[in-house]
């Protein structure tokens, strides 16, 4: 008894020193950013509050809000200060765009008066080689590894067929009346197909599902705080990163082990066999690139496929329409004698690619990125400086009402007539950081829809919507009760 009230006083006076610390580093924090580093702020910055010290309005920022809309935070700053203000987000000074723009010129510059600049944490988790943490010629030399790979060439002969085989393996699961959560199951399409490219792991094999585990306790951590105690999210995901990263190493050493036996590597066309034989990268820089393609090629293709299935659930006119372009394409194979999609069937998608926008544009499946000013930076009056984050937030212009009419419904038919402007419409980003596997993740989601539209009907179960955490997720996995229909119903 007295040991364990000994140890009870014991960790309260930890607890008050450790506390007391804190409030002198605060302290000490506040009067150097008060005292010390404003006064060498240029006069002609952007309007806006920096916040607290050190954390600024970084919470304020994050806190979570339907993904169809801006939050509360970029609402009341673009009313106080305008679409361009500072703020001091993420420990860092920092200018805030929701200018379409400003942020069409931080993008188009990028690696003249900009550089990508993630938070450390985010770059310990995807690694120091990851396309997310590099800039300049290491970027471009990944990005261009990612872009052979995923040229028109193999998108045409190759990944559309090992979409569709992934997405029917999904679709023909499902029972009648069943109530099923549409994320998770966007999650096994997207995951395994992605597998099957970069590691050309097959479903159901141990070392995919020992990954898909770890992947689920990766993405939890990714943007949590980073606290570095047993226990946290972030631990968490540094730990499965390791996992994943084992996993990957045991496949490329069997593959490296198969090359020094017999002088080749056959019977492989995935993208370990491709950064093997075609590239001259690093173990290290392999792994990296390869984990940074899982999350790029799963990731956001889950969360597209997710809200599609969540807009089209809300609007029957548009489900009807695209039932009927892919009952169309369904049609002529038939009279063709053919029963897979090829690449002609897909140029055919018109309605799906409007479906496809429209999805991107309201359900922002990106809200912002990390950006840093590598010089000082003039911009319509205003001094951006040399050092600062800069954050164009994608998301503010896409539900911008000067831009896009009634930007909070929607509407699939205002892109029919028109264009997607790089100024307005960036999903993918922009500039020489321009999402590498956009045309992968458009093909992804027209094979998945003409699957499901032909195939089902669905209602969604519960009053789920996307939250913007900042990246987006249904907090109830976005359940929906499926039907199965006629290929040839019309409904």
């Amino acid at each position: 008894m007295d040991a364990h009230i000994s140890n009870n006083n014991l960790v309260s006076v930890n607890l008050v020193s450790f506390y007391s610390l804190l409030l002198l580093v605060l302290s000490a924090i506040f009067l150097y950013v008060k005292y010390g580093k404003r006064k060498n702020w240029p006069k002609n910055l952007p309007p806006g509050s920096m916040g607290w010290p050190f954390i600024g309005e970084t919470f304020e920022y994050l806190k979570h809000h339907p993904s169809f809309s801006l939050g509360r935070y970029l609402q009341s700053n673009i009313r106080r200060y305008g679409k361009i203000f500072k703020s001091n987000l993420f420990g860092e000074p920092t200018i805030i765009s929701a200018d379409s723009g400003l942020n069409r010129f931080v993008l188009q510059n990028e690696g003249r008066f900009f550089e990508a600049s993630y938070p450390e944490s985010v770059v310990r988790v995807f690694g120091e080689y990851s396309m997310l943490s590099l800039t300049g010629d290491g970027h471009k030399e990944m990005r261009s590894i990612a872009l052979n790979f995923m040229s028109s060439e193999r998108l045409r002969t190759r990944i559309l067929s090992d979409i569709e085989q992934h997405s029917l393996l999904v679709l023909n699961s499902w029972k009648d009346g069943l109530c099923l959560s549409a994320s998770a199951e966007a999650k096994k399409f997207t995951f395994y197909m992605m597998a099957k490219n970069i590691l050309s792991m097959e479903p159901g094999k141990p070392e995919i599902e020992k990954i898909r585990r770890e992947y689920a306790t990766f993405m939890e951590g990714v943007v949590s705080p980073p606290l570095e105690f047993p226990g946290t999210p972030y631990m968490k995901a540094l730990k499965s990163r390791s996992e994943i990263c084992r996993v990957i190493e045991g496949v490329m050493d069997t593959r490296m082990n198969e090359m020094i036996r017999h002088g080749e590597m056959k019977g492989y066309n995935d993208m370990l066999c491709w950064c093997l034989t075609e590239s001259k990268l690093s173990r290290v820089q392999i792994v990296d690139l390869l984990l940074s393609m899982l999350f790029a090629g799963h990731e956001t293709s889950t969360v597209a496929i997710s809200l599609a299935i969540f807009f089209l659930g809300r609007c029957p006119k548009a489900f009807q329409e695209l039932r009927d372009e892919h009952l169309g394409v369904a049609r002529k194979k038939t009279e063709k004698g053919e029963s897979k999609l090829n690449y002609e069937d897909y140029k055919q998608m018109i309605f799906t690619d409007c479906v496809i926008k429209e999805t991107l544009r309201l359900g922002n499946v990106v809200k912002f990125l990390h950006r840093k000013a590598t010089q000082e930076v003039q911009y319509e009056g205003y001094v951006i400086p040399r050092g600062w984050k800069v954050l164009p937030v994608l998301s503010a212009v896409h539900l911008d009402g000067s831009i896009h009419k009634d930007p909070q419904e929607f509407n699939p038919w205002r892109w029919k007539n028109k264009l997607a402007s790089a100024t307005e419409f960036m999903p993918y980003g922009g500039g020489n950081r321009l999402c590498a596997g956009l045309e992968l993740a458009k093909l992804e989601l027209s094979v998945f829809l003409h699957h499901l539209v032909l195939n089902y009907r669905w209602e969604l179960a519960k009053n789920d919507e996307p939250l913007a955490f900042p990246y987006v997720e249904f907090e109830e996995g976005l359940p929906i009760y499926v039907f199965k229909i006629s290929k040839h119903a019309h409904i």
